[in-house]
């Protein structure tokens, strides 16, 4: 059974840093794309991150460029999202979604979500 398991949201102050883990079980995030998405109250969800299977491609929303960091740990089927000086408009629900097909930001292209986990951004 493919799992996808987030963790490491929490309270920060603006400026600060989060690093988000998505802990997958039932395959090995070497077999699929591996994407970093978040919703805000009211907004749609949207793509943030994304790496690809090979590890040989790495995507990032315009938003978070410069600033966030996806990457992959084979030998823990882990993929990580580092977030670095945070913003309140980076308040929402992280979620981390796997896909045989797509390393775009469609969410319809994602086969499989974990169940988010939440990053609060606020002085």
């Amino acid at each position: 059974q493919v799992q996808l398991e987030e963790s490491g949201g929490g309270l920060v102050q603006p400026g600060g840093s989060l690093r988000l883990s998505c802990a997958a079980s039932g395959f090995t995030v070497d077999w699929f794309h591996i994407g970093w998405f978040r919703q805000a109250p009211g907004k749609e969800r949207e793509g943030v991150a994304v790496i690809s299977s090979s590890n040989s491609f790495t995507n990032y929303a315009d938003s978070v460029k410069g600033r966030f960091t996806i990457s992959k740990d084979n030998a823990k089927n882990t993929v990580y999202l580092q977030m670095n000086n945070l913003k309140p408009e980076d308040t929402a629900v992280y979620y981390c979604a796997a896909s045989l097909r797509t390393t775009g930001f469609d969410p319809d292209g994602y086969d499989y979500w974990g169940q988010g986990t939440q990053v609060t951004v606020s002085s």
